[in-house]
């Protein structure tokens, strides 16, 4: 008696009939309602997968040539360049899905980047899969269903003037002067007080990465629409919009390299991706004002889907080793130019192995 709704319900949630029969987030009169923003999530999870695909195309070239005698400069390699196509492929891709899509939806897809790379390694670097991989990828999975069928489902069009009005709404303006405020604390003690703590540099990246969604959002829309037919470029909102996109992607990429540089990627991957994804959601729902009709389930499934996805990253992340050169050290007899004329250290079995060289000795050498 109580399969029997169950299995109703289920048959109505997925139902692929005709016009009139099914409503849930598989059923055709729902593709219809949401076709543009299924091809923004499949074009940003397109996107992503191609990203991981040049990263693994990239780190493959890197270690290829560090095992050669004489290596080349990694730009000379065609291999390479393939990695660098599809990665710029990749980002132009992810920047399109924000103009179809919603940034609830597009920002948290960034973790099918880290599902294919954590898959795409065994292919390229011959890594060996894990159990954590297989779980966290599964948890990332479910995840972003969830994100998808609970997402923000109320098209927008995003105007020149829709935008005009969103930046002086006083949600976004208290959002704006508490952002201000957190990354100048932070600022404050990156720069003054020599803290570099991870968490300290990576909550910079996730502010600034607020406002860049939201600029990228902002282009995408007005573009997508002015191909339309719908002219937004003549507004100078559009190309405030682009400056806010470049000076905020710029410093990001500037406190994410600091990051990368004292920290191991296993470290950063997973929390930039937890934090900058948080920040994301979060400006998208105060500045677009998405979730604005959603219901409370819909709010908490989605939610629950972002944990989901969240974990997964966290797993996948957990114990992985980095690659390391083989070669930690230079060999001198290598240095263009010089030649090693006799041993840095003595043999261990010389009478003089320890101990410093007389001074004639040295005398001797340095004329």
């Amino acid at each position: 008696m109580i399969i029997l709704p169950v299995l109703e319900w289920a048959s109505w949630n997925v139902s692929f009939g005709g016009p009139d029969t099914g409503s849930g987030p598989l059923s055709r009169p729902w593709y219809h309602t949401h076709k543009t923003q299924f091809f923004g999530v499949l074009l940003a999870a397109a996107s992503n997968f191609l990203i991981s695909v040049s990263l693994n195309i990239q780190k493959c070239t890197h270690l290829r040539l560090a095992c050669q005698m004489e290596p080349k400069p990694y730009y000379m390699s065609k291999q390479w360049w393939c990695g660098i196509t599809l990665l710029g492929l990749g980002e132009v891709g992810n920047f399109t899905g924000y103009g179809f899509a919603a940034i609830a939806l597009v920002a948290p897809l960034g973790c099918v980047s880290v599902i294919g790379n954590a898959f795409i390694s065994v292919i390229f670097l011959k890594k060996t899969m894990r159990t954590d991989d297989i779980l966290g990828g599964t948890l990332s999975v479910a995840g972003t269903y969830l994100l998808v069928s609970f997402a923000p489902s109320v098209p927008q069009e995003i105007t020149a003037r829709r935008l005009q009005n969103y930046l002086v709404s006083w949600p976004f303006l208290v959002y704006l002067i508490l952002e201000i405020i957190i990354f100048c604390i932070l600022l404050y003690f990156y720069k003054r007080k020599a803290v570099k703590h991870i968490v300290v540099l990576l909550m910079m990246v996730a502010l600034l990465a607020s406002l860049t969604v939201i600029a990228v959002k902002a282009v995408a829309s007005m573009i997508t629409l002015s191909v339309k037919g719908k002219m937004q470029l003549t507004y100078p909102v559009f190309y405030i919009m682009i400056v806010l996109m470049a000076t905020s992607c710029a410093f990001q990429v500037k406190f994410l390299n600091q990051a990368m540089h004292l920290y191991e990627a296993t470290a950063v991957m997973p929390i930039n991706f937890v934090l900058s994804t948080t920040s994301a959601v979060i400006s998208g729902v105060i500045f677009y004002q998405e979730f604005q009709s959603a219901a409370l389930l819909s709010l908490f499934m989605f939610l629950f889907g972002c944990l989901l996805s969240f974990l997964g990253v966290f797993v996948i992340a957990r114990n992985k080793k980095e690659e390391r050169l083989q070669v930690p050290f230079i060999d001198c007899g290598r240095i263009p130019g010089q030649n090693l004329a006799d041993k840095i250290q003595p043999d261990s079995h010389s009478s003089c192995y320890g101990t410093l060289n007389n001074e004639d000795d040295l005398v001797k050498s340095q004329g």
